[in-house]
């Protein structure tokens, strides 16, 4: 990691924004920001902020949604881990706490603005970038984002074949939440997950230094 990253990487740990300096209702309780970045690493996941659990845990997408999410990338949990290749650099780096209904509350508004252009800026190496869920979808796609995710995620083929780096793929949001949608989509599982699986096992593999990429078996995934 670079000084410079690093420094930055220290500075969001350490930020107290959401409470000090809120944009509406302060966060209800103490920050914990989670994030994963390195200055080798070619490939980000842009997920929505953290949950309870990775809000006890501090490691990131480690409940159900993660499991999904790995089984999705066709990688084992060391791969996901390894952040010399992959980072995790959610929208809201801090839980944003729960809605009447026990949901999550959207990422708090104070976060990307403040962090992401000057994050994104020290992660040139950065290849491809995995949008999971609405909230990363626009704020990275802008002006190209569809009207809605499922627009979005269909479109995936025209959003991945933009000029210029990083490449991106939108994905739904891993949750379970989300079991009625993929049931209603076969083709996210039949034609964008090998592509998605073929660009993840590349980038795996060139940075696996001469290791062969062993995807994951998939036939008793469960949803």
């Amino acid at each position: 990691m670079t000084r410079a990253l690093g420094r930055l990487v220290r500075e969001i740990r350490r930020c107290r924004l959401c409470v000090e300096a809120p944009l509406g209702k302060p966060l209800p309780h103490e920050p914990r920001p989670v994030l994963r970045v390195s200055t080798t690493a070619r490939l980000a996941i842009v997920g929505q902020a953290p949950g309870t659990r990775v809000h006890a845990s501090g490691i990131p997408y480690s409940d159900p949604s993660g499991r999904r999410l790995r089984d999705w990338m066709g990688v084992s949990e060391d791969e996901f881990y390894d952040e010399a290749r992959i980072a995790i650099i959610p929208m809201g780096f801090c839980f944003p706490g729960l809605d009447a209904a026990g949901g999550d509350l959207p990422p708090r508004r104070e976060c990307a603005p403040h962090w992401r252009p000057r994050l994104f800026a020290l992660l040139p190496q950065v290849e491809l970038v995995l949008l999971v869920g609405l909230y990363a979808q626009r704020w990275h796609l802008g002006s190209d984002a569809r009207r809605s995710m499922h627009e979005t995620v269909r479109d995936f083929r025209s959003l991945m074949e933009r000029p210029g780096l990083p490449r991106v793929i939108p994905l739904p949001h891993p949750s379970w939440r989300n079991n009625s949608w993929l049931n209603k989509n076969p083709w996210f599982e039949a034609v964008l997950l090998p592509e998605l699986r073929r660009k993840v096992g590349g980038l795996i593999r060139d940075q696996s230094k001469n290791k062969p990429f062993t995807p994951v078996d998939h036939s008793s995934r469960t949803n």
